[in-house]
């Protein structure tokens, strides 16, 4: 997810907590894979709300770069233990009371909400993930959470957790394809699988070029056809799901990875922002509406 970077210490100006839902939630479709989307019941928008709050700090703490790892660390057990109903943090205290057990699904969401903290502590102390099952390992914490806390809160079946599992790790490998060459620079994290960067040719040296080396764009290419097969896996998920708002939000989701997917494959990450257009999102828009008829 990308809004403007916070982080959980509330300094001088609004808190999360303080700013408005409607500018939440254009904040939040200013991403790829927009979470909080008005696709989904307006009854359920207080949890996703509040989910995209937490996580959103949670980020942000993360890539604070002003941030050492020992502070990360200490502020990211401050939004674990709002979600134990202790300490000072603010967004975890209200998704707290937001899944206050009245909801279908409520403790399975706080159970997803607490699994994001094990990426962001991994992110905190900077990344290189060794291979695929390395990388597939991380999105299972930090992708993985966000489907199934939306899942739980709808009250979906079990047979839409695999698919769901399967995009949400397809979109965090895509995000960090994009954004590749920042998240070596200013985090000091590689998401690259670095054992097909070594049988490619490519190094670490690599992800700071003014363009894509032959070895690092191989590696790119092997680590965009693992993705395509997790597009493939998560192909069921639209016809799985009971909630229309649910189903149109996951079939327009599904319509940008592949289109994002697709740019990528065709352009270079490091010589220029490869990036979905408002036409994509418009036709993502319309593959959610025929999913919901």
């Amino acid at each position: 997810m990308a809004t403007s970077k916070r982080n959980d210490a509330e300094p001088p100006g609004r808190s999360m907590n303080t700013i408005p839902e409607y500018a939440l939630d254009q904040a939040a479709r200013q991403e790829n894979f927009p979470v909080a989307s008005r696709l989904l019941s307006r009854r359920l928008r207080g949890r996703v709300v509040a989910f995209y709050r937490y996580a959103r700090t949670a980020d942000d703490i993360a890539d604070d770069p002003a941030l050492g790892t020992a502070d990360k660390s200490e502020r990211l057990q401050s939004l674990e233990d709002g979600l134990d109903g202790r300490g000072r943090s603010a967004v975890a205290l209200a998704l707290r009371e937001a899944l206050d057990g009245t909801g279908v699904g409520d403790a399975s969401a706080l159970a997803a909400a607490r699994k994001l903290l094990v990426a962001f502590r991994r992110d905190a102390g900077g990344i290189a993930c060794v291979d695929w099952d390395d990388l597939m390992a991380y999105c299972d914490a930090s992708a993985v959470p966000v489907g199934r806390f939306l899942l739980a809160i709808h009250g979906e079946a079990a047979d839409t957790h695999d698919p769901s599992d399967a995009l949400c790790a397809a979109l965090q490998v895509l995000n960090h394809l994009q954004d590749m060459a920042e998240d070596h620079d200013r985090l000091g994290r590689r998401y690259v699988p670095g054992d097909w960067m070594v049988q490619h040719g490519a190094t670490d040296a690599d992800l700071t070029a003014p363009k894509l080396s032959g070895g690092l764009r191989a590696a790119v290419g092997r680590t965009l056809d693992a993705t395509d097969a997790l597009l493939v896996r998560a192909a069921p998920l639209p016809g799985r799901i009971q909630s229309r708002g649910l189903r149109a939000q996951s079939a327009a989701t599904l319509a940008l990875a592949r289109r994002l997917a697709v740019r990528l494959r065709r352009g270079d990450p490091l010589a220029s922002r490869i990036a979905l257009t408002r036409f994509d999102f418009l036709r993502a828009g319309l593959v959610g509406l025929w999913a919901a008829r």
